[in-house]
């Protein structure tokens, strides 16, 4: 072959290999646009904040469906229905248990020794079943029932005083979750009305919110209150037992409350445990429910129920950070 034809035959080989060359690049372009352009996820893409590898999803499209929802219709349609024990509170710092409400009256100096042992008796007997994922909700309700009822009890023949509560709160290690501020001022700011509905104490939860500095007037407690007599001692509580198990009877007992909020369609519902499903309940007309849970204990065992039920799921996240960035969307 004279060079002339090694020449053409070299030129031609160049050429089919920058064909084909170009050709591959040309269609991994024409491949990553068309994803580009079919995803349906850039709103939660655009916050880093899900990228934690605290973040768990089963359904990533239809999250980023009811987040647009709720983006379109902003302010003037979202309501917050959140739990408060271990949701807006923190579950453990530096991996020790944060206290409940009922935890700070429990471990407080009002308590005797003994009452304290047998609250603590109570707990550890009670709250396996509560968390147990292989026990129906109407399998675990009357020990529920019977725990609260027998805390109760204990505590009301404490003679507990009214006027200590405040300074109880104070001392004890109750503690909100990173980012606390930001979300309740963000709400506060746009007038978005908070439901916090607690299986908790409602006089500790709202001392605690109170000296945190954020009970504003857009937030709203229903909880287990303490009825005190004339002379502020510890007689009883108002009103229905509220439990983890019977939040979808509370939330049907405050039906007026959500009737007066009826154009806020849009919920963002918060809450650590299943038994929080049901707190937007009585909620009339919704068009988007964005329903995020905090899971913080047996996280192997009750991971999947959480994905099957909860649109986000927060594994050992102490913070509020993935809540704050989809209201920094929305608002």
């Amino acid at each position: 072959m004279d060079r002339t034809a090694v020449v053409k035959v070299g030129a031609a080989a160049s050429a089919s290999v920058c064909a084909l060359f170009g050709g591959v690049v040309l269609a991994q372009y024409i491949v990553a646009k068309k994803k580009r352009a079919g995803k349906k996820t850039r709103i939660i893409e655009m916050m880093p904040q899900f990228d934690k590898t605290t973040v768990h999803m089963r359904d990533p499209e239809r999250v980023e469906q009811i987040i647009c929802g709720l983006i379109k219709g902003g302010a003037s349609k979202l309501q917050i229905i959140t739990d408060f024990d271990m949701t807006l509170s923190k579950f453990a710092i530096n991996g020790k248990r944060s206290p409940t409400c009922h935890n700070i009256i429990d471990n407080c100096k009002l308590v005797t020794d003994e009452c304290r042992q047998k609250l603590l008796q109570l707990k550890n007997k009670y709250y396996p079943i509560e968390i147990d994922p292989h026990l129906t909700t109407e399998e675990k309700f009357p020990f529920i029932v019977e725990w609260y009822f027998k805390s109760h009890t204990l505590l009301v023949e404490q003679r507990l005083e009214r006027d200590k509560l405040s300074e109880v709160v104070r001392e004890s290690d109750a503690a909100l979750r990173e980012g606390y501020e930001q979300f309740f001022e963000c709400l506060r700011q746009h007038n978005v009305p908070i439901f916090i509905f607690s299986a908790g104490l409602g006089d500790v939860l709202e001392e605690i919110i109170r000296q945190a500095g954020v009970y504003h007037p857009n937030v709203k407690v229903v909880s287990n209150f303490m009825d005190f007599d004339d002379n502020g001692v510890l007689r009883g509580f108002k009103g229905e037992l509220i439990h983890v198990y019977n939040k979808h009877e509370g939330a049907l007992r405050n039906t007026e409350y959500f009737k007066q909020l009826k154009d806020y369609c849009n919920v963002v519902l918060m809450g650590d445990s299943l038994g929080d499903l049901s707190m937007a309940d009585g909620v009339p007309n919704v068009e988007n429910i964005l329903k995020i849970g905090f899971l913080n204990d047996k996280v192997e065992e009750r991971l999947d129920k959480y994905l099957d039920s909860y649109d986000i799921v927060l594994v050992r996240d102490e913070t509020l950070e993935v809540p704050n960035a989809i209201l920094q969307k929305v608002l």
